[in-house]
């Protein structure tokens, strides 16, 4: 596939369960309660323990560079939450490329499950060795 503004990216689909949310939360040192305390998010609000928002960044900077390569480097990423991800979810991120300049790309990155947007991101990031996306 030759990069160009325009260009989708493959999809991933990543399965949402308690282990993911909890070992996210703890390898970003987030502690708050709703991130693996089911009671406690309950209380506050939400049906379940719910997804960081560091844990979210780290999937999307995942997606990016699995589309763009190993050496692939990413220079700024701005993202937006929607609907919170509860365990049983399947996250659905798809991405296009909007605009091409050498072999720095700009990536519009949408992640979604069965109830609505999850996040949407845009990302800076030079592809691998000037390699496709």
């Amino acid at each position: 596939m030759t990069a160009t503004a325009g260009t989708s990216l493959p999809e991933l689909r990543i399965p949402i369960d308690r282990t993911l949310i909890v070992a996210g939360a703890i390898a970003s040192q987030d502690f708050e309660d709703v991130h693996h305390d089911p009671d406690a998010a309950r209380r506050r609000g939400a049906s379940d323990i719910f997804m960081s928002i560091n844990t979210t960044n780290g999937l999307v900077d995942r997606y990016l560079t699995d589309c763009a390569g190993p050496g692939a480097r990413l220079h700024s990423v701005s993202l937006r939450l929607g609907m919170p991800l509860f365990p049983g979810d399947m996250l659905a991120f798809t991405g296009e490329i909007t605009e091409l300049r050498g072999d720095t790309a700009t990536v519009t990155v949408r992640g979604s499950h069965d109830r609505g947007i999850h996040v949407t991101a845009t990302a800076r990031i030079t592809l691998s060795n000037g390699e496709d996306a």
